[in-house]
Formats: structure tokens, sequence, C-alpha cells
């Protein structure tokens, strides 16, 4: 009798447990919503149930399904839409229903994940649907229409950059065949000397001593160590070669000087919207040397304009790295409450995966993000900077290594990046003096705290140098 009165009070308890389970369901923020699973060849579009006879169809990819697609959701009387980041092929249609009036939500995949063993196309366009009424679902970040044209034109100069590397590397290997030590005896293989070369080379000439006579006159090495790396074997293959990947470089340069062009366009378009205070005057500091792939134009002219702020007082950031996470984050940093989301969106912090009271998982997030590779650069940029960031670099990486201390001091240069553009302050760099002396004080504190818990106390003791020392 006691186990049935137990058996009884059980199922009525879960009959209520049930019951308040169904009463307790997620408020529907987004009634009119609308989810898309994107695909290379066909997107699966889901609506509410109530909407059409067929509230889950297929349509392809194609300019005309796309608006076809878009008319179906307008007859659905769908408002807001959310779609999955799966590869380019989400761009087309994003643009088209922003075009439309559509409030257009990206997702991560990983985001919204159904649930596992039920994975297929049509089933993922419900199961969007079902999330993004609730408000589940969170949308990636996305900058502005002005912002995008100019991160994609930076990046389109970032592959070029990277071909003409590539086409840099095919003329050395061609080089090295014939045996012609070029590298070695000229720090940089496109400069004039080394291009002059090259085109004497591809015309006909094969006299060292000919060769040598294009040296100029700041070359580090003489002509007769020019001629001596000059004396090769020369093959008709590898001549070839190297002619492809010259004539290859020279065009690369010639897109990227078209690009560049598009860029300084792009940048004139903010500095004719936007109205800032004339910035305060940058404390004076040493003038960084121009980089080998720097952009010819001058940037810092517009990033003035755009931000109002100069980033490139942050030891590390030049110009172009500023220009990169510009591109990448926009001017509104008010989409992050604080620093620290900034720096987590980025992927400089470590893991929060709790459980049973343990942590685990403290590695940083693995990303993609670009901005953040600009930071991480920057930061390894810093080993032998002498400024505050440059010690705290040297110290950090003296206690958990290289990688962990690129991004330590890359989470520290995103928190400075955000409080200049969220707030405008200055930076100024207090130097590795003060921070080796702020850090020194710090230890020392904790020392004194921990030895006043044992009862013991610090004494300043002068050594024989006229330093000072600490003695228990």
């Amino acid at each position: 009798m006691a186990r049935a009165a137990r058996r009884q009070g059980g199922s009525q308890l879960r009959k209520g447990h049930s019951k308040g389970a169904r009463s307790a369901q997620l408020e529907q923020l987004n009634l009119n919503a609308a989810g898309i699973d994107v695909g290379a060849d066909a997107h699966w579009v889901a609506v509410p149930p109530d909407r059409d006879e067929r509230p889950v169809q297929c349509f392809g990819a194609f300019t005309a399904d796309l608006y076809a697609l878009a008319e179906w959701l307008r007859q659905c009387q769908i408002e807001t839409v959310v779609m999955e980041s799966t590869g380019v092929y989400w761009i087309a249609l994003f643009e088209v229903l922003e075009e439309r009036g559509f409030d257009v939500k990206l997702v991560e995949a990983h985001y919204a994940r159904p649930v596992p063993g039920r994975k297929t196309d049509v089933k993922a366009g419900q199961w969007l649907q079902e999330l993004h009424p609730s408000g589940l679902l969170h949308a990636a970040f996305r900058p502005d229409a002005q912002v995008c044209v100019l991160r994609s034109s930076l990046r389109q100069r970032g592959v070029l950059v990277a071909s003409a590397s590539r086409a840099v590397q095919h003329m050395q290997q061609a080089l090295e065949q014939m045996n012609l030590t070029l590298t070695e005896v000229v720090s940089d293989m496109t400069g004039k000397t080394g291009m002059e070369i090259l085109r004497a080379i591809l015309a006909g000439e094969r006299d060292p001593q000919r060769l040598a006579l294009y040296r100029a006159r700041r070359c580090k090495h003489d002509q007769a160590t020019i001629a001596k790396a000059l004396e090769g074997h020369c093959r008709a293959e590898h001549l070839f070669a190297l002619q492809q990947a010259l004539e290859q470089y020279e065009f690369l340069q010639q897109q990227l000087q078209a690009c560049e062009t598009q860029i300084e366009a792009c940048l004139l378009t903010f500095v004719t919207h936007v109205e800032v205070d004339s910035p305060p005057p940058a404390p004076a500091r040493t003038r960084r040397s121009r980089q080998r792939h720097a952009p010819g134009f001058e940037v810092q002219v517009y990033l003035d304009a755009m931000t109002g702020v100069d980033l490139t007082q942050i030891d590390g950031i030049d110009a172009l790295t500023a220009l990169k996470v510009i591109s990448e984050i926009g001017r509104d940093m008010t989409r992050w409450p604080t620093g620290k989301h900034f720096a987590s969106w980025l992927g400089l912090c470590p893991g929060n995966k709790l459980s049973g009271g343990k942590r685990y998982r403290m590695r940083s997030k693995p990303t993609a993000n670009r901005a953040a590779t600009a930071l991480r650069l920057a930061a390894q940029g810093l080993v032998h900077s002498h400024s505050a960031l440059g010690a705290y670099y040297r110290r950090m990486r003296t206690r958990l290594g290289a990688p962990k201390a690129i991004t330590a001091t890359a989470h520290k240069l995103a928190r400075l990046v955000y409080s200049m553009l969220r707030y405008g302050t200055a930076y100024v760099d207090a130097g590795q003096q003060a921070y080796e002396q702020k850090y020194r004080d710090r230890v020392l504190t904790n020392l004194q705290r921990r030895a006043k818990a044992f009862g013991y106390q610090l004494v300043h003791v002068e050594d024989r140098d006229g330093g000072v020392a600490s003695t228990l």
C-alpha cells in the first residue's frame, strides 16, 4: 500500500511538473520571423505554420530565385529573418533581403546547432525559425555598409600582397636552381639593384661583372662580391620560370596600386561625412620607419579624420595596423559594453568553462578575426620595444611563453584601442622604467603582506653598492 501511494504521488508530481513546464513556455518576441538554411545551390526557408500551406519551401541560388524568395516572405508578412553564416553563400541573399526592408540577422553556425541526429536542410531551417521568435539567437557582428566597402578593399589588398610574396619566392627558387645567389648579397631582391639585375639577366646578359654594375650606392656588398654571387649555370627552363615569376610580380604591383587607389577613394567618403574636432597635439615621439608593404598614400591623415584620435601613439600599432582594425570593427564602439566584452569578442580572453567548481579549457577560443590577428602581430613586434607595453610583453613571455604572452599583450592593446575610440582618451607611454618600478612596488607590497601574515617584517637594508635590499 505504501509503495502504491508513493507511486501515485510520484505520478501526480510528474504530471504537475510537466504541466508547469508547459505553462512556462518562452515568450515569443519575434512573431513574424523566418529561418533560412543557406546552401550553395539552394536555400530552405521556414516560416510560421499559419502563414502558408507549405511553411517550408526551397528556393534556388540564382538572383531571380532570391527575388522570388523575398517576395514570398513579404506575402507571409515576415519582418525579420535569421540565417547561418555558411561560407560566402549568404552574402548575396543577405544583401537582397536587406534591400527589401527585412531585418536580417546573421548567426554563427555553432550557436544555432540543431539537436544531434536531426540535421537535414528542412529541419535546419525549421530549427532556426523556432529559436528566433524567442530571441535565443544573437546576430553576429557586421559593420555598416560604408565600413564593409573599406573592409573588402583592404582584404583584397592583403590577398594581392600575399600573392606578390609568393611570386618573389618563385623568383628566388628559379635563381637558386641556377646557383645565382642574389639573395645573399642583396637585402631586398625587389629593390632597385635586384630588379635591374633580374631584368638584365632576362634580357640576355650573362657576364657577372656587367651585372654587378647595376649595384646601387647604398648596397652593403661591393661589386666584386656581387659579381661572384652572380656566377651560375643558367638553363632555359629556369630562365623561363624566372621570367614568368617576374612578370607575375610586376602585374601584381600594378594591381596593388589600383587597389590602393580604391582604398583611398573609400577613405575620402569617411573624411567628407565625418565631422570631428581638431585632436589635441600628440606628444613628440620617435618617427617609425616606413613599412615594406605600406600603402603609397598617407594613411595617418585619414585615420585622424575618421576617429579623432591617434591610434599610432600606442606602441606596436602603426597606421596600416590601425586601418586594418578600423576596417574590421568600424567606428561605433558602443556595440560592446566594455573593453572586456570587446577583447572577448576578439578571442583574446581566457576560456571560462566551469564545471563542478573547476575551470577547464583556460586557453583562448580559436578565432579567424582579422582584427585580432592584426593586434597579435602588433604585440609580437613589441619584443624589442623600450616601452611599458614592451616590458609587459617580455615579462609575460618569461612567465608564460611566447604564444600566451602575445595573446595577453594583444588583449591589452585591444582594451587601449577600445578606450581611445569609445571615450576619445589619449595614450601616454609611461616608459619601461616606470613599468618596472610599478611592478617592483607591487611585488614588495605582496611580500610585506605575506610576511606580516606569518609574523615577520621586511626591513630595508642598503647593500655595498648603495642600493636598497629587503630582508626579514
